[in-house]
């Protein structure tokens, strides 16, 4: 069984992947814990290759890393690639932009998720990027997901990211896009 290191120490991400990956024969790691990738790309795309190479290259082994992010139409894209740093914990980032976006009419947001694949000796072998819209709510709903999934409302769903089920939310999630973009070449890489 080939083995795919997920570069990432996010729980939450390594779950979403798993069930991506759950119908190919691999088995998914995290990144040993330290090891460290700085973040250095000015796009979410030269975020995800950076992570991808250089886990490869330091474990050997097959990688897959994703560089994600809030991208908000009235805040000029921003909290963008700095969407994990954008306050020191999940709550105080959706704090922040709650309170960034106080009085806003236009709410208008996306999810961008950009997905890179690396061999083992560090060579990027594919990559792609998924696109969610939505608008971003004046307060929480939902319990699930993590990040800013309670805030982000996709109105063809009717519901936020942290409301939806993981099925509805899988599919059509920036991560969700992203993957159904690189799985049938995974799965020949992998086969």
């Amino acid at each position: 069984m080939k083995k795919l290191v997920l570069a990432t120490g996010s729980k939450g991400k390594l779950k979403e992947f798993q069930g991506y990956l759950e119908d190919l024969d691999l088995e998914l790691l995290m990144k040993p814990k330290d090891l460290e990738v700085e973040e250095t790309g000015i796009t979410f795309m030269e975020n995800a290759i950076l992570k991808a190479s250089q886990v490869a290259l330091a474990t050997g082994e097959w990688a897959i890393a994703d560089d994600s992010g809030l991208m908000i139409d009235a805040l000029d894209g921003a909290p963008g690639i700095y969407s994990a740093r954008y306050a020191p914990t999940a709550q105080e980032c959706i704090d922040r932009v709650l309170r960034e976006l106080d009085g806003e009419s236009n709410r208008q947001a996306q999810f961008v998720c950009a997905v890179a694949i690396a061999s083992g000796d560090g060579k990027i072998v594919l990559q792609n990027e998924g696109i969610c819209r939505g608008e971003i709510l004046t307060e929480e709903k939902g319990q699930g997901g993590f990040g800013y999934d309670p805030i982000f409302y996709v109105p063809e769903i009717g519901q936020t990211f942290a409301q939806m089920p993981s099925q509805i939310k899988d599919k059509i999630s920036h991560r969700g896009v992203a993957m159904a973009s690189v799985l049938p070449q995974l799965k020949r890489l992998f086969q």
